[in-house]
């Protein structure tokens, strides 16, 4: 009841500011306002201010946010541990994987997996070559293919 009588209330001021608004020649804000100020009315019309009423005021209601609550930091803390051990570890199943997952030598794809060491030794060369460029994957692929 007590419900009613605020939402009544509200709506009735805010009918009134539409008809301020309103004699100010400003008749799109007061139509706006006005269907604002009738949403109130409405809910208690159709019985939704007083199904929420209800639930609000009962304690099984709040039992259950409780519990929601806590789930809900149940799987957040689950989750910060799961993270933290997979830190230590690598990257948990995708750290098992090997070298083929790392970046660095997915650059290099065509060297194939037997000539993994050879761009590692690429290094030495480019400094002899001293001119300033390097063309170090221009020489692998020109190796790869024997010429």
């Amino acid at each position: 009841m007590l419900a009613d009588t605020v939402c009544s209330a509200a709506s009735a001021a805010g009918l009134g500011i539409a008809v301020v608004t309103a004699y100010r020649k400003r008749f799109l804000s007061a139509t706006r306002i006005a269907a604002y100020s009738l949403v109130p009315v409405a809910l208690v019309m159709t019985g939704v201010v007083g199904w929420v009423s209800g639930i609000v005021f009962k304690p099984t209601v709040w039992a259950g946010f409780g519990l929601l609550g806590i789930a809900w930091m149940l799987f957040s803390v689950t989750r910060f541990v799961e993270r933290r051990s997979e830190g230590g570890k690598g990257r948990g199943v995708e750290g098992a994987a090997g070298g083929d997952a790392i970046a660095p030598t997915a650059s290099a794809p065509s060297l194939g997996a037997g000539r993994r060491s050879a761009p590692q030794a690429q290094p030495k060369a480019k400094g002899k070559a001293g001119g300033g460029e390097d063309f170090s994957d221009i020489e692998a692929i020109l190796k790869k293919h024997g010429i």
